[in-house]
């Protein structure tokens, strides 16, 4: 059964996807309007190829680029010809054509960098969701930045889709060949740089020169499209933060409520600037998570990401679990080279790990674990972001009492007053953006 399953993965599907789709729409009075995409492909050991398959193997999947419309719906008008990301890959390298997934990881990660185009940027994603995204503060290199995004989850990151916002130089391709992803995507690859990764034979290696006008996306709308198990279609506009900018979010209002019974409630304390900036970073780092999400950022790294929950609480607890846990983990393996997990289990059984004692082992582990919990996860002084109101206030609690300092979320809840006394109990500060940044 293990062989059969090992031989699924390895499984190239047939492609029974047409090479051109038109979709159209029809007004009552007859006006026609007409989407019309091609099907993509790459040149594959002298063969064009298309996506390997889909989210599973069994599934079928074609990737189709829209090369020509004239739909205008709304706010929404069909990009011209020629302005193409994620739908327009070159295949630098490829020891296995990309699937479904691969797909989708670098469009949503280039959902989430697009907002970052003035600084070096990292988004490093797995099945659909960060799982460590980072920009250049102060002097920090390209290479410093891939560090800090792919420390904040080394674990989660490896085998995940690596996007970065600048062209590749050695340095930080050498930093991401010490460590095993499935997918790189650059705006260009300096020269050298595709020696390094030739020898990570199932690197694929994407190249999207468009990323250099990545701020263009930023505020442009385009149609989604749902499938339901009849076939059915649900079509919405995408997403559009309308605070995209450090200014805007400078701009939004502190948390305020006003009640007929209790009074009014306003946040006592205005954001510092490196708040506002840790605000603005999350808030478009949270545009491409998954929801129900709560994310923890600090210094233009995150800290812990939950996501995907049916309740805010329990989303707030696993992203601070998860910070707990990564930075565990982060400290051990800068010191040894090993996972907590691994050094932990050795010092267990009195196991050495090469030159290391194992009485050395477990001192290293009851460090880390002290370190980790002085520092609570590296939650001191973040910031925390919801991607909805809190409906009470058990859900902010859980990031107040680790240290956080700071709040952005949309506000409008029945009960957003109790959430701005937790805020000024414990000294925090928050804005209310106004604009639920859901993601399903």
């Amino acid at each position: 059964m293990a062989e059969r399953l090992q031989d699924a993965y390895k499984k190239i599907l047939g492609d029974n996807f047409l090479p051109v789709m038109k979709v159209t729409f029809e007004t009552s009075e007859g006006y026609v309007q007409i989407l019309r995409y091609e099907k993509v492909g790459w040149d594959i050991a002298g063969e064009v190829k298309g996506l390997r398959y889909g989210e599973n193997p069994g599934q079928e999947a074609a990737l189709y680029k829209l090369v020509n419309g004239n739909l205008v719906l709304g706010d929404v008008e069909t990009i011209l010809s020629g302005r193409y990301l994620a739908s327009d890959i070159e295949l630098l390298q490829s020891g296995k054509h990309p699937g479904k997934t691969n797909i989708t990881d670098t469009d949503n990660a280039l959902n989430i960098l697009r907002y970052f185009a003035n600084v070096p940027a990292v988004s490093i994603m797995k099945h659909n969701n960060p799982c460590g995204v980072a920009i250049a503060t102060g002097n920090d290199s390209l290479t410093d930045v891939y560090q800090k995004a792919n420390l904040a989850d080394r674990i989660a990151a490896f085998g995940g889709t690596i996007a970065l916002n600048r062209p590749v130089d050695k340095a930080t391709a050498e930093a991401i060949a010490q460590n095993y992803a499935e997918v790189v995507v650059a705006p260009e690859f300096e020269e050298g740089v595709m020696n390094i990764f030739e020898a990570k034979k199932n690197l694929r290696v994407m190249r999207i020169r468009n990323m250099e006008r990545l701020q263009e996306y930023v505020g442009v709308p385009v149609l989604d499209f749902k499938s339901l198990i009849d076939g059915g279609l649900v079509i919405q506009t995408s997403y559009v933060p309308k605070a995209t900018t450090l200014e805007d979010i400078k701009s939004l209002p502190l948390g305020y409520h006003e009640t007929k019974t209790k009074g009014n409630f306003k946040i006592a304390r205005t954001p510092t600037e490196q708040e506002y900036k840790d605000m603005w970073f999350g808030w478009l780092v949270e545009s491409g998570i998954t929801s129900n999400s709560v994310i923890y950022v600090k210094d233009g790294v995150t800290v812990g990401i939950g996501t995907g929950e049916q309740d805010r609480v329990g989303v707030a607890k696993i992203a601070k679990a998860k910070a707990y846990e990564k930075l565990r983990d982060r400290l051990v393996f800068e010191e040894t080279g090993k996972s907590h997990d691994v050094v932990s289990a050795a010092a267990r059984k009195g196991e050495d790990i090469e030159n290391t004692k194992a009485a050395d082992l477990a001192d290293i582990i009851m460090n880390a674990d002290k370190r980790t919990d002085e520092a609570r996860g590296g939650l001191i002084g973040s910031c925390m972001v919801s991607d909805a109101f809190f409906p009470f206030r058990d859900g902010i609690d859980v990031g107040l009492e680790e240290g956080v300092r700071s709040v952005i979320q949309p506000g409008g809840s029945e009960r957003d007053y109790e959430v701005i006394e937790a805020c000024n109990e414990a000294k925090a500060t928050m804005v209310f953006t106004g604009q639920r940044s859901f993601k399903h």
